[in-house]
């Protein structure tokens, strides 16, 4: 089950792990000092006195770590070697965060045995903690009963990611055919009922949810039914809404008008635009500060290899389907586009340079962006601003393409660390549903989460082209 959070739509499990391994974090600073000093005694006054700080920095670092390891994605596999590479790959960088921290604030350093014997109890607390998560994830008396309501087209959509829902710790009973509606389900995973026993059917199989997967006339609902399991406490949800909740995405191609008229969100507060206006100027000068040594080194590589210029400008759709200018280290050859027609970037591009293709898998290449989000044209997270011919194709094509420009575009985006890179008019589609709902939900936290999960696609070069 996903519950709304500061926005965002987050698992229930996911949280309630993130807890755990808080209260686990939390002691192992305590654990490793008594493993050492074999009790407090010989302890100095001034390290117990810093523990807690120690202690709160770790589990901040830790947390961090976990999440840009990619440990609290919604799809990830649950296979033992893979859960233990990644936590591996967690602590790892969480020991390197660490030693940041330590280096520029010494006096929160406990000793390398403490640190050692920290790293070690948190690899191996993490990881039963991961296995015994993956053990009751697949366990069916804890999964999350759905029964669905239609067997037409809609419901169809859901009956092709089976898998998938496996995987969210979701068991899907069955799908009851609605009257007048064609049935497109296969006949193993239908239910033939009398709808009017729907409530006693329900009681039977201990359904947590119903899902209205009808067509959009609602006409034929049999609405008693339906009210007399809410009153018992079965939830019962638009077919939208449990994407939205389950996916992190909206469903384009099966989505009622309607819904999204009166669906909640796309609020744009003052406050809330002036917190991110705040935000990205504040992080941009640090980073600034931070990556001058990369900009210029960029730089430098790239006039050693093909000359000037350093910097590709090209046309993209901002803000109000405004077209401004974005910044770019130049990654392709000179006049890779000489004949004036746009194209869409290809897996092992022959346009790209040696250095291109090596500053586009580091993500290094986008770093001048950050000059547009000083100026105000972009954001740290939104939208990946397109190319206006690709923008005038694509909203002639796919529905509600131009509401991703209710907002300033981003450096970074939840379709880029939930999709992988597109080239194709059906890419477009399935990111457009990312950004769609990121345009819904956008706040402070779900920036936090993009930010970090962007960190794990820029170390693995997933989706590089």
């Amino acid at each position: 089950m996903s519950i709304r959070f500061l926005n965002h739509y987050v698992r229930a499990s996911f949280l309630l792990l993130a807890f755990f391994e808080v209260v686990i974090l939390l002691p192992s600073i305590w654990l490793a000092i008594y493993t050492i000093f074999l009790g407090w005694s010989d302890l100095p006054k001034e390290s117990i006195e810093a523990t807690w700080i120690n202690a709160t920095i770790y589990v901040l670092i830790v947390t961090a770590s976990l999440v840009i390891a990619g440990l609290y994605r919604r799809r990830q596999s649950q296979e033992r070697i893979d859960i233990f590479y990644h936590i591996a790959a967690a602590i790892f960088l969480a020991a390197l965060g660490l030693g940041i921290v330590l280096y520029f604030i010494p006096d929160l350093y406990l000793g390398k045995r403490i640190f050692t014997a920290d790293i070690i109890t948190t690899f191996f607390a993490l990881l039963s903690t991961r296995f015994t998560f993956s053990y009751l994830l697949n366990l069916k008396a804890l999964q999350r009963r759905l029964l669905i309501l239609g067997a037409s087209n809609r419901a169809k959509t859901l009956e092709n990611m089976h898998d998938n829902f496996n995987q969210l710790g979701i068991h899907i009973i069955g799908y009851i055919p609605i009257p007048d509606e064609p049935i497109l389900i296969s006949n193993q995973n239908l239910v033939e009922i009398n709808i009017s026993s729907l409530q006693k059917y329900a009681i039977q199989e201990n359904v947590d949810e119903i899902i209205i997967a009808t067509n959009e006339c609602r006409d034929n609902l049999p609405f008693d039914a339906l009210l007399s399991c809410r009153l018992l406490g079965i939830e019962v949800t638009d077919i939208l809404d449990f994407f939205e909740r389950t996916t992190s995405k909206i469903k384009i191609d099966i989505m009622d008008p309607r819904w999204l008229l009166l669906a909640t969100g796309f609020k744009g507060y003052f406050l809330r635009k002036i917190g991110k206006r705040t935000s990205d100027i504040a992080i941009s000068i640090i980073l600034l500060i931070l990556c001058a040594p990369l900009l210029i080194f960029a730089a430098i590589a790239i006039f050693l290899e093909s000359g000037c210029p350093i910097f590709y400008y090209q046309n993209r759709v901002g803000e109000g389907s405004k077209v401004f200018r974005i910044w770019k280290f130049r990654t392709m050859y000179q006049n890779a586009e000489a004949d004036g027609k746009a194209r869409w970037a290809a897996s092992n591009d022959s346009r790209i340079t040696p250095i291109g293709w090596w500053l586009r898998r580091t993500r290094i290449d986008e770093l001048p962006q950050i000059f547009n989000i000083i100026q105000g044209k972009m954001s740290f997270v939104g939208p990946r601003p397109e190319r206006p011919e690709f923008v005038e194709t694509l909203a002639k094509k796919i529905p509600y393409y131009n509401e991703r420009h209710r907002i300033k575009p981003g450096l970074a985006g939840w379709a880029q660390i939930s999709y992988p890179y597109g080239s194709t008019e059906d890419d477009a589609l399935k990111k457009l549903e990312y950004d769609l709902y990121y345009v819904k939900n956008y706040g402070f936290f779900f920036d936090l989460m993009i930010l970090l999960q962007t960190a794990e696609v820029v170390v693995t070069g997933r989706g590089v082209r």
